[in-house]
C-alpha cells in the first residue's frame, strides 16, 4: 500500500534537508536502491529484472511502434546482440551514437552535448562495467525538478532481428548510449514519453544548471561573445531548426533538417582571405546528414584559412558535424539553448560566487491561483517571496548597472508520463518593497499591488516548463510572485534565487498583516452563565439519563438548530459529528456531557457567525479565495500549503465549502493546534507510536 501523499511530502521535505537529493547523495527513484538490489542479485546469482520498468509493451509505451513491429519486439540482454559486451570503449564521445526510431533528438544532442564535459558526464553516468560483477543492473543520475536522483535499470534493451530500435552504437559492442536512453525513458515514463521535446530540458536534467534560451531570429548584439564564453566553460548548448510546413523531420537541399535538435559542439573565430570569421560548429544527432553550404566539409572556403586551422578543425567525413557562419547558424536556426552550472557565463564576470536561494511551491485553483496583474483582485492570492539583498561586495559589483540576480520559475508536473503534462502559461513579477510594508507580516494584501511600483516581470508568460529572468536589483527588499496567466489553474512549480549579492527570502503565506484582524472572542461575564444554563437546559432535551449526547444525537441537534434554514448539503454528517464528538470528548467515553456540549455549542455558533460574515459573495457558501480570510477570524493564521490542504480535503469541485464542511474544517484545525502545543516544545513534537496510534485513531 502506497504512503498517502501528505506523508510523502514530509519525508522528502525532511530528506532535502538532511541533504538528500543532492549529486552526492541522491534519492532513490521510485524507492529502488541500486547497491542492495545489485547485492541481492549477486548472492542468489540472478540477472535483475526490473518490474517498476518491466521488458515489455508497457515501457515501449503507446503510438510509438506499429502493431506489427511491436510483435517483432524482443527484449534481450548485451550478451545476447554481441559477443563480447562493453559498457564504453575509449571514453565517451558524440560519434559513439545515432538516433533511432524514436524522435528524441532533443535528448540525443544534449548527450552530445554533454560529452564535451566529463565531470558532469560522471555525475549522470557513474563508472559502470560488464565485468565479473555483471548481473544486469546499471544505474544513472538525474537532477529531476529540484533533487538528483538514481534511476535503476535492468540492461534489457528493445531489439528487432537482434538490432536495437532506439539509439544505436556505431561500435555495437559498446552499450552506454542505449541504457543511458533506457534510464531517461524510465524517468520520463516509457519510451514513447520521450518523442519530441527541447535540448534545454534535457540540459538542465543532466547539470541541474542554469538555462538560459535565446531567440536567433532576434540574436543579441553580443551573441558571439556568449557563446565563446560557454564555449570556454562547463556549459552545454544545443539547438533546434524552424519547423516545416509538417511535423516531419524534412531535409532542406542545404542539408537542413527542420523540426530538429542539433549539439553546438564549437565556436572559433578564424581568418579568412585577411578578414576574421566566426564559425559555429555543429552535430546532427542522426550521425549523418550536414550542411552543404558556405564551410561545409567540402567548401572551398577552407582553402582560404591556414594550413594550420584547416588541420586543426576540418574533417571530412558523413559523421553528422559540420561548420557554418554565426550569420548562417542565426538564419536558419530558430534558437539557441545554453545550459552552464552558474550564470557566470551571462556576464563575463568571474570574479563573484553566486548565491543559491531554492522554494518549492504550488497555486491551486480558488486558493492560491491568481493568475497573472490582469486580475488584480485576486493576484494577491499567489505565492509570494520577499527578498532582501544586501550591497554587493566590491570585488562582485563590475559595471554600473551589471546583472546582479537570476529567477528561474519551473513548473513541477503532478503526473508520472511525460507526455500527459500540460505546461500552464507562467511568469513572475517583482516589487518594490517600500518602508510603509517592510514590517507586513504574512501575505501582502490587494492594496500593495495597487500601490508599489513594479520592477520586473516576464515579458510573456510562456507555456514552458521554466521561465527565466535575468535582472539588476539595488540593494534593498523587494517581493517575487510567480503566477500563472489564469486564474485558477492548479500546478506545482520550483522558483531558484541566484544572487551576486547576499539575499535573505522567506515565503509570505501565513496571512497578510493589515486587514482582518479580529479574533472570535469567548463568552464572558454573569450574563453568559445565563446563556449556558439556558443551554444546559436545552441539551437536556436531546441527552440520555447521563445528561450525554452521542455522535447520532449530536447530529440531530445540530442540524435542527444550529444548520436550520442553512444546509447547503443535507446537514452534518454522522462521520463529521463522530469527530466532533472525539475532538471534544475529555473524558474518552464516546459521548459528551454538559459541560463539553457548551463548549462546542460556542465554538460551532461563533464559527457559523464568522462563516456569514466573510461569505462577500451572498451564496450562503465559502468561495474558497474566501476561505483564508475566514480562518484568519478565528485567530489562526494559514499558510499556503495548509490552505491548500485544507481546500482539497474540505472543498467541493465545485470551488465552494459548505458551512457544514467549514465549521468541521475549522475545529479540527484548532483543536489539532491546541493538542500540539500541549504535546510539544513550541516547534517539536516526540510520540511513541502506541501514542501517535492512540491519537490519531481517535481524534
Amino acid at each position: 500500500m502506497p504512503h498517502p501523499g501528505v506523508c510523502v511530502n514530509i519525508i522528502n521535505a525532511r530528506h532535502l534537508k538532511d541533504g538528500n537529493g543532492t549529486i552526492t547523495n541522491p534519492q532513490k527513484f521510485l524507492d529502488q536502491d541500486f547497491e542492495q538490489l545489485k547485492q541481492y542479485c549477486m548472492i542468489k546469482r540472478v540477472r535483475y529484472v526490473d518490474d517498476m520498468f518491466p521488458p515489455d509493451v508497457r515501457s515501449i509505451g503507446t503510438e510509438l511502434l506499429k502493431p506489427d513491429e511491436l510483435k517483432r519486439v524482443v527484449w534481450l540482454r548485451p550478451h545476447k546482440m554481441v559477443p563480447n559486451p562493453m559498457f564504453e570503449l575509449d571514453g565517451f564521445s558524440r560519434f559513439d551514437f545515432g538516433q533511432g526510431m524514436l524522435g528524441n533528438c532533443w535528448f540525443l544532442a544534449s548527450i552530445g552535448a554533454l560529452t564535451f564535459q566529463d565531470s558532469i558526464l560522471r555525475q549522470v553516468v557513474p563508472h559502470q562495467t560488464f565485468n565479473e560483477e555483471y548481473c544486469g543492473i546499471f544505474h544513472f543520475r538525474f537532477w529531476r525538478f529540484g533533487r538528483w536522483v538514481d534511476v535503476v535499470i535492468d540492461d534489457k534493451l528493445p531489439t528487432i532481428d537482434g538490432r536495437l530500435i532506439f539509439v544505436r552504437s556505431t561500435d555495437p559492442t559498446e552499450l552506454w548510449p542505449a541504457l543511458l536512453e533506457k534510464a531517461y525513458a524510465k524517468v520520463c515514463g516509457s519510451y514513447s514519453d520521450m518523442n519530441s521535446g527541447t535540448t534545454a530540458e534535457a540540459m538542465v536534467d543532466f547539470t541541474g544548471g542554469v538555462h538560459m534560451c535565446i531567440d536567433l531570429t532576434e540574436p543579441p548584439p553580443h551573441l558571439w561573445e556568449l557563446m565563446c564564453r560557454a564555449g570556454q566553460s562547463k556549459s552545454l548548448m544545443g539547438c533546434g531548426t524552424h519547423q516545416g510546413a509538417t511535423s516531419d523531420n524534412t531535409v532542406l537541399p542545404n542539408g537542413i533538417v527542420q523540426g530538429h535538435a542539433y549539439t553546438v559542439t564549437g565556436v572559433k573565430q578564424m581568418t579568412s582571405q585577411g578578414q576574421p570569421v566566426n564559425l559555429v560548429r555543429l552535430w546532427n544527432p542522426w550521425g549523418e546528414r550536414e550542411w552543404i553550404g558556405d564551410w561545409s566539409d567540402k567548401s572551398p572556403l577552407w582553402q582560404t584559412v591556414s594550413p594550420q586551422e584547416r588541420e586543426m578543425c576540418l574533417t571530412v567525413a558523413d559523421n553528422g558535424e559540420f561548420w557554418m557562419t554565426l550569420e548562417d547558424f542565426c538564419r536558419f536556426y530558430s534558437d539557441l539553448d545554453i545550459c552552464c552550472l552558474c550564470p557566470d557565463i551571462l556576464d563575463g564576470n568571474t570574479s563573484c560566487h553566486w548565491k543559491t536561494s531554492f522554494y518549492e511551491g504550488r497555486w491551486v485553483a480558488g486558493t492560491t491561483a491568481g493568475g497573472c496583474m490582469n486580475n488584480i483582485d485576486l493576484f494577491w492570492t499567489n505565492p509570494q517571496y520577499q527578498v532582501k539583498i544586501d550591497a554587493i561586495l566590491s570585488e562582485c559589483s563590475g559595471k554600473q548597472g551589471e546583472k546582479n540576480m537570476l529567477v528561474s520559475l519551473m513548473q513541477k508536473p503532478d503526473k508520472r508520463n511525460r507526455r500527459l503534462v500540460q505546461n500552464l502559461h507562467i511568469g513572475f513579477s517583482v516589487f518594490e518593497v517600500t518602508e510603509e510594508y517592510k514590517s507586513t507580516k504574512g501575505k501582502f494584501p490587494a492594496s500593495f499591488f495597487n500601490m508599489n511600483r513594479l520592477v520586473y516581470q516576464t515579458k510573456t508568460y510562456e507555456n514552458a516548463r521554466e521561465v527565466m529572468g535575468f535582472l539588476m536589483l539595488k540593494p534593498g527588499e523587494y517581493l517575487i510572485v510567480p503566477s500563472t496567466f489564469t486564474p485558477n489553474e492548479t500546478a506545482s512549480f520550483i522558483l531558484t534565487i541566484l544572487s551576486k549579492a547576499e539575499t535573505h527570502v522567506h515565503e509570505n503565506s501565513d496571512g497578510h498583516g493589515h486587514e482582518h484582524e479580529e479574533v472570535m472572542q469567548e463568552d464572558k461575564g454573569t450574563e453568559n452563565k445565563e446563556n449556558d444554563e439556558n443551554k444546559k437546559t436545552f441539551f437536556r432535551q436531546y441527552s440520555d439519563k447521563y445528561e450525554e449526547v452521542d455522535a447520532e444525537q449530536l447530529q440531530r441537534l445540530l442540524n435542527e438548530n444550529i444548520l436550520k434554514g442553512d444546509m447547503k448539503s443535507g446537514g452534518f454528517s454522522i462521520d463529521a459529528c463522530r469527530s466532533m464528538v472525539a475532538l471534544m470528548d475529555t473524558s474518552i467515553t464516546g459521548k459528551l456531557n454538559g459541560e463539553e456540549f457548551i463548549c462546542l455549542w460556542k465554538r460551532v455558533v461563533g464559527y457559523k457567525d464568522i462563516f456569514f460574515r466573510t461569505d462577500v459573495s451572498k451564496t450562503g457558501t465559502l468561495l474558497l479565495n474566501e476561505l483564508r480570510n475566514a480562518v484568519m477570524a478565528t485567530g489562526k493564521r494559514v499558510s499556503d500549503d495548509m490552505l491548500n490542504l485544507l481546500a482539497l480535503r474540505y472543498g467541493a469541485s465545485s470551488g465552494h465549502i459548505t458551512l457544514e464542511n467549514f465549521i468541521s474544517m475549522v475545529l479540527r484545525f484548532n483543536c489539532m493546534s491546541q493538542i500540539f502545543g500541549k504535546l510539544s516544545n513550541g516547534t517539536n513534537m516526540t510520540l511513541l507510536e502506541s501514542e501517535w496510534m492512540y491519537l490519531s485513531m481517535y481524534t
